[in-house]
């Protein structure tokens, strides 16, 4: 054995490589892998399986949260790398110079687990944001893309610097140069991280609002805010992804108001037929005076028209032009009103009024201008069905008739949409689908 041994020495001499540096190199290798072998067993087969166990019986969301996504492994192979890198360096300053490549190796090894550690650790602060009701408030997942960005390209410098044994800032010096190139390349992240920023400084957009923004065709609720596009989940269930930039530079709806009061506008009017407002005879004021809702309202207007008169001197019987008088669309006017103030599901501390608008052909609008009590989209529109079904249901009480179509002689009673109202109609499933999930 000796001989063989003696022979192999000599054979290693004659090649230039010392028996005494290979015997060194072997043994170097071989603590090197007994030492990772060992430490990767405690790390991943004791430390981290006990780790998993607990968070899964813990009742903490945080501490079930930190295992999500493999933060403590890819912490367990830097510490790994971090103990090779050591027992390499000591083995390379040693007399075994060939380890110096597994200390370069092991040096990108580091840098990468560093850098999947904490994109692992910006997940979990996401995770742990979305189920504590964190992120609606902040688009935290744009600003986090865009760290995620910048350490990217900060490690990769580092990378690249340990491959050819340079100081990363002389790299990072030497990127000035190429600034406008990469102000080109990461235009839209750049853009779309300033965007994200100012959207959370002024909260402008937050998840779960409801949207509009005719441009881009989204009418919906803001499902994520991310690097460079915002999702939006429309109310056909179709998705618009609207750039991040664009909800800066280009104007868009937010409805997140309108939920949070309580109250949503009713904004809408009957038409009515203009041959049919007319004055009201003594007989008629009469029978509309038995109303509970008019009563009042027909008493005191009526002792205040013939105070006027009275203090005028018109001669009301000589001519149907003198003097002031009751018309019957004033008085379904004032009906409106009481009968809005009155009903149980219209908000009353928002503005409520019954108004004439400009006429349309032989049609006289007049729009009911109120606010539900609710913004559940369903409860909307059976409330705002039941005020016209009324309306249009005591129209002939007041000796008036439904506007109608062109000529005036058709008997369709239709109802004229304002034209800003198309949004206020809009179908709003997000009160909708909290109600049903409540």
């Amino acid at each position: 054995m000796q001989e063989m041994l003696k022979h192999f020495s000599q054979w290693l001499d004659k090649m230039g490589v010392p028996f005494q540096t290979l015997m060194t190199f072997g043994e170097a290798v071989g603590i090197i892998i007994i030492t990772a072998v060992i430490l990767h067993f405690i790390l991943h087969r004791l430390v981290l399986t006990r780790l998993d166990r607990f968070s899964k019986k813990s009742s903490w969301v945080w501490v079930q949260v930190l295992t999500e996504d493999q933060l403590f492994n890819r912490l367990a192979f830097v510490v790994q790398g971090v103990v090779l890198l050591g027992q390499a360096t000591f083995w390379s300053q040693h007399g075994v110079s060939i380890l110096y490549l597994v200390v370069i190796c092991t040096k990108l090894w580091i840098t990468l687990y560093v850098l999947l550690s904490l994109f692992s650790f910006l997940n979990i602060v996401i995770h742990l944001s979305n189920r504590l009701g964190i992120s609606s408030n902040l688009p935290l997942g744009g600003i986090f893309q865009g760290v995620k960005l910048l350490a990217s390209l900060f490690f990769g410098i580092v990378m690249i610097s340990t491959v050819i044994d340079q100081s990363p800032w002389k790299l990072i010096t030497g990127l000035g140069a190429m600034a406008a190139v990469i102000m080109l390349v990461f235009k839209d992240s750049i853009l779309g991280l300033a965007a994200g920023i100012q959207l959370s400084a002024n909260k402008m957009l937050r998840i779960g609002d409801w949207l509009t923004m005719e441009k881009y065709g989204a009418d919906g609720t803001v499902i994520d805010i991310g690097l460079t596009t915002v999702k939006v989940q429309n109310f056909d269930n179709t998705m618009t992804m609207i750039p991040t930039y664009a909800l800066v530079s280009d104007s868009f709806i937010n409805w997140r108001a309108m939920q949070e009061s309580g109250g949503r506008r009713i904004k809408r009017s009957i038409l009515i037929d203009a041959n049919s407002i007319r004055f009201l005879t003594k007989e008629e004021i009469e029978k509309l005076e038995k109303s509970v809702l008019l009563k009042s309202y027909i008493l005191k207007r009526a002792e205040e028209i013939d105070q006027f008169n009275k203090e005028k001197k018109y001669d009301l019987e000589a001519s149907v032009l003198n003097g002031r008088r009751l018309t019957n669309l004033g008085l379904y006017r004032a009906y409106l009103e009481e009968y809005l103030q009155q009903h149980p599901s219209v908000h009353h501390n928002m503005t409520c009024m019954v108004r004439q608008m400009a006429p349309d052909f032989s049609a006289m609008p007049l729009e009911i201008y109120c606010f539900s009590n609710t913004v559940v989209w369903k409860k909307y529109e059976e409330i705002q069905s039941d005020i016209f079904d009324h309306a249009y249901s005591v129209l002939t009480e007041f000796f008036l008739s439904a506007g109608q179509s062109g000529t005036g002689n058709s008997s369709t009673v239709m109802l004229a949409q304002a034209p800003d109202t198309k949004m206020f109609d809009s179908v709003a499933p997000v009160a909708l689908q909290k109600e049903n999930q409540a």
